[in-house]
């Protein structure tokens, strides 16, 4: 029996790709404040907000299963959270995000009991009932909440030793809870909970009989999607300074979505595509036509589903894929039209009689009588009087 050992320079190529990806983009991320103009890295730093709240959403969509068009009304509790914290009670600002995190936890396991009893559109509609209840209530709870006319907060300040401007201090934080979000959302797949959501989507019958409690699982789905919703909530209000009802609308939670499908359901790395989808499509779609936005917007959308269907994330993987299955036809044409080699005549069994008056063909007379008694092959045969 034979042992088979994975040499070690096996294992090091095999971490060499990731690490040197992981130190690029942070190269990357960490450089970029000080190359682009105030605006710009305002822009950044909502790309990586929405980043946040498409981690939740992926965690719920693309790895359990369950269509949600309510995530927008989550990001508006974690946002309402901060800025009634920072205004009413005068709190610090970091002493806001685990508030607004635990807040959406617990929400997300209130509203994960629907879960267990309705699936697919079902879901969707009751989701995107609360997504379209939650702004007028907000506007009601005017002592609360501002109202209509919403509330203004301050903005977190860059310390004096820094030497940061505002934008580029609020990108840094931003940036760094980010990065510790998408490393939860990481790690938290590889565990049993990942395992048991991804059984739970391909297969509920068969993730019941291995033993996965669905109930316990498609209700953490949505109270870990609430969280980092909650967070990335949280997030917007340090980095705009203003909340209203306004802003939450059930535009948000379709737009969400819609950038989870564009960037990749299921993918590690679709909800950043999905963030800068959704970050940056409707200012383009704003500057192509002020008249219909929305049109340009729903083409793009149309364009970009139709040229990668599993989405921005699984677009090189596609591009490699085709390019892999037309290699082994290229090939085969170009063997097709080759010219033909000249192969040499093989020898002959039996050599032809020498000289330059011999035939081309001779036959070799064997020296056994009983052989040259024998008939030969194909020859009629003989009758009595032959």
């Amino acid at each position: 029996m034979s042992t088979i050992t994975a040499s070690p320079g096996t294992d090091r190529v095999r971490w060499l790709r990731p690490t040197l990806t992981v130190l690029v983009a942070a190269a990357v991320a960490l450089g970029a404040p000080f190359c682009f103009a105030p605006f710009q890295v305002f822009q950044l730093t909502m790309v990586l907000v929405y980043a946040v709240a498409l981690s939740g959403l992926n965690l719920l969509t693309g790895f359990g299963g369950q269509i949600s068009l309510g995530h927008g009304a989550f990001f508006a509790a974690g946002a309402y959270t901060a800025a009634v914290m920072l205004d009413r009670y005068d709190t610090g600002h970091l002493a806001t995000l685990p508030a607004a995190a635990a807040g959406c936890f617990l929400l997300g396991l209130g509203f994960g009991v629907p879960a267990l009893r309705l699936r697919g559109l079902y879901l969707a509609l009751v989701t995107l009932s609360f997504a379209v209840f939650l702004p007028p209530l907000l506007k009601r709870l005017e002592p609360v909440t501002g109202g209509s006319m919403g509330l203004t907060v301050t903005k977190l300040q860059p310390p004096a030793w820094s030497g940061l401007a505002e934008d580029q201090w609020m990108y840094f934080v931003v940036l760094a809870v980010t990065a510790v979000a998408l490393l939860l959302a990481r790690n938290l797949l590889r565990s049993r909970v990942g395992r048991a959501l991804l059984a739970v989507r391909d297969n509920e019958s068969a993730a019941e009989v291995m033993g996965v409690r669905l109930a316990l699982h498609k209700t953490l789905a949505f109270a870990w999607s609430a969280m980092f919703a909650g967070v990335a909530g949280c997030l917007y209000t340090w980095v705009i300074g203003f909340v209203s009802p306004d802003s939450f609308s059930f535009v948000l939670s379709i737009t969400l979505l819609a950038g989870l499908v564009v960037g990749g359901l299921g993918s590690l790395y679709g909800p950043l595509l999905g963030a800068a989808f959704v970050m940056y499509v409707p200012s383009v779609s704003q500057d192509v036509s002020e008249a219909a936005p929305g049109l340009v917007f729903g083409l793009l959308i149309i364009t970009v589903m139709f040229v990668a269907p599993t989405g921005l994330a699984g677009l090189p993987g596609r591009v490699l894929g085709a390019v892999a299955r037309r290699l082994p036809r290229t090939t085969a044409a170009f063997d097709r039209t080759s010219p033909a080699r000249s192969v040499p005549d093989a020898e002959p069994k039996s050599q032809a009689l020498s000289g330059p008056s011999a035939p081309h063909t001779a036959t070799h007379t064997p020296a056994d009588p009983a052989v040259a008694d024998a008939e030969p092959v194909g020859a009629p045969p003989r009758t009595e009087k032959e």
